[in-house]
Order: C-alpha cells, then structure tokens, then sequence
C-alpha cells in the first residue's frame, strides 16, 4: 500500500508523537507498505511561539500540494493539526479524496494553559479539523469518551507501542555513570517542561532521594532556578535515556492531560513502577478499567501513588509493558486507513520502501 503520512512532528523533534510516527513508519515498511512522510524539514520554517525545538512550516500549501500530487497515494493519513495538517486537509477537501486523522496531542488543553484560550474555542477548532475525516484514530477509550462528548465523530479506538530490546528489564535500578551517586529512591520525570506537563506537581513531591529531569522545555530556566536540588538532565539519546530508566526507582507521570503516555511504556519496560494521576493516559497505560491496575499506583493526590508505585515489583511494570507492541499498533494503524479515491480498494503488495531512521534497536 502507498500510504503518505502527513505531519508537523518529526525529527529531530523529540516527544512521544515523533517516537509514535517514526516506529509505526518503520513496522509499515517492515511488512511492505510503502510510506512518504510530509514533514516540516521539506519546508521554510519558523519556530513555534513558546515552544523551543519545535519548527512549523511557514505557507506550505502550494509545495504540499504539489507533492501529494506527484505522489498520488492510495492512502492519506493526516497525522497532526498543524499548517502542514490544515494544507494537507484542504487539498483533499479540494480534490475530492478521503483521508483519515489522528488525535495524538490535547492541544485545547495546552492553549488554555499557555495562552488561557477557553477549552470551547479549541475544542470546536479541532472539531472542525477532524470533521470530514473518515476516521479519527484516538490511543485511549478516555479520550476517545471525552471527544465523543465533545461533538466529534468517526471515532477509532487505537493503541501504542514500546521497544522492549532498547527498553530491557532492570530487576534492581542500575546504577548510571552519568548520574553519579544519587540518594536513594530515585524519582524521574520525562518530557517537556512545559505548562501542561504540570511538572510543579512533581518537583513540590515531599518525598525522600533525589529527583532526576530528563527534558527541555519554556518552563525550565524558571523551574531550575527555583528547584536547584532536582538533577536535570536535558535532553538524551535514546540508548542513554534508556539507562537512566532503568536506574529510577519510581517514574512519575504528573500531567493530566496525557492522550496516552509513551514514557510510563518504556519506564516499565525498564521495570520502572510509575505513579500518576487516575486520568485517561495513565488509566489506559496501567489497565484500569480493563483489568487490575498493574506496573504502578494512580491516586488523586500524587504522593500516595508515589509511596504505593515504590512498593510496586519491578517485574509487574514489565510484565504489563509486554502486552504493548509497535507491531499491533501499525496493524491498528493499517487497519483504519481508508482508499483515498473512491472506487478503489487498499492493497499490502510489498513496494520498495523509504529507509527510515529508526528510533529503536528493534531488528
């Protein structure tokens, strides 16, 4: 199948929806679909107000539209709703071609808290993004609950993946040379430090050790002046973030805003017991609401989960990391695309295939 995957996130961006897109590219080319993926690095960009490290296309309509032409795709996923999302959007809307969308990131959520925008305004702009999408993929029954409350429609339950070679089981956190000797437990956050990462949460925790930050963000100048006691690690290759993991006693999660949470997946993996919130992401991640929750502890007030997810077995994260794979995941992925013209149907012929950097070791 010749499948073009349109997307403002992509690399050299590092968060959990470039990790998402890049490893789900590598499982579809792996089994034999061709994939081109329409990202920000083919345009003139500008970085995104408030948000280092993230550069949007400036006007790209015109070259986007000219490339989804000369590639001539039996399926158009339109991953992101940024300009590249929007341009790519109103081509198919112009030649008459269906397309599917994704629902990766609550956006709404990150506008009411850095620039105070009402949920309702950016609800109902999303709304109208996804509108005349033939399927939504959403990677929780949380969220897609909440989004069918909202007025969306064509909703499709989706999932997400972990590397679990990169990821390896630690049965004891490893020591980490680059950390040095740290008081012990060790509580790590990973991510964007950012408004809605609700970081604060995490660094106010009043519990004994060391807590360690991996990550950049607008937020992380202020933050490092007022917490000087927090390790801060920045951002890191995957290998060593994979080592420092496995080195933490507890991974905590404080964002309430999660669609999914791909750090808790690869924390477990690691046989790191996440604390969190009882909110859609994590309620997905550790099964609540289909099974017993397992690999961590979700309570409302976060120091409790801290506390229960330190007595968590290591090897209960791990397990419960297992039953998540790219592999399914890119199935899923396939599985809800849909042909762009009508009358014509979908096919798996192997085709030569772009090489795409992986992000993990998997073979």
């Amino acid at each position: 199948m010749k499948i073009a995957l349109i997307t403002d996130a992509w690399q050299p961006q590092v968060n959990g929806v470039v990790t998402t897109l890049v490893e789900l590219v590598r499982e579809l080319t792996l089994v034999g679909h061709q994939v081109d993926v329409i990202h920000p690095g083919q345009f003139r960009t500008r970085p995104c107000p408030g948000y280092a490290g993230i550069d949007l296309a400036v006007f790209p309509k015109k070259a986007l539209w000219r490339q989804l032409d000369d590639l001539s795709p039996q399926a158009i996923r339109i991953a992101t709703e940024g300009p590249l999302g929007w341009a790519a959007r109103a081509y198919c809307l112009k030649r008459g071609l269906a397309f599917t969308t994704a629902f990766h990131t609550k956006f709404p959520e990150i506008l009411n808290a850095a620039l105070k925008v009402p949920l309702s305004w950016g609800y109902a702009l999303f709304r109208h993004f996804h509108r005349h999408s033939s399927g939504v993929q959403v990677p929780t029954h949380g969220v897609l609950r909440m989004l069918e409350q909202r007025g969306f429609r064509n909703l499709r339950s989706w999932t997400h993946g972990v590397d679990t070679r990169l990821f390896s089981f630690a049965e004891w956190p490893r020591p980490y040379s680059d950390l040095g000797v740290l008081a012990r437990p060790v509580s790590l956050f990973v991510g964007r430090v950012s408004y809605e990462k609700n970081i604060e949460a995490f660094l106010k925790l009043d519990v004994p050790g060391t807590k360690v930050v991996c990550g950049v963000g607008p937020l992380e100048t202020d933050l490092k002046a007022r917490f000087p006691g927090v390790r801060w690690m920045g951002l890191l290759a995957r290998d060593e973030l994979a080592a420092v993991y496995a080195s933490a006693d507890v991974f905590v999660l404080p964002s309430k805003s999660e669609t999914f949470g791909l750090v808790m997946l690869e924390a477990m993996a690691c046989g790191t017991p996440v604390a969190a919130y009882p909110v859609d992401g994590p309620r997905e991640v550790l099964g609540a609401g289909h099974d017993q929750v397992a690999g961590g502890v979700l309570h409302d007030d976060l120091q409790q989960a801290w506390y229960g997810a330190l007595a968590t077995p290591r090897h209960e994260a791990r397990s419960r990391a297992l039953s998540f794979s790219w592999s399914h995941a890119s199935q899923l992925f396939a599985g809800h695309l849909v042909p762009a013209r009508q009358g014509e149907r979908l096919n798996a012929l192997p085709r030569k295939t772009e090489v795409v950097t992986p992000l993990s070791s998997n073979p």
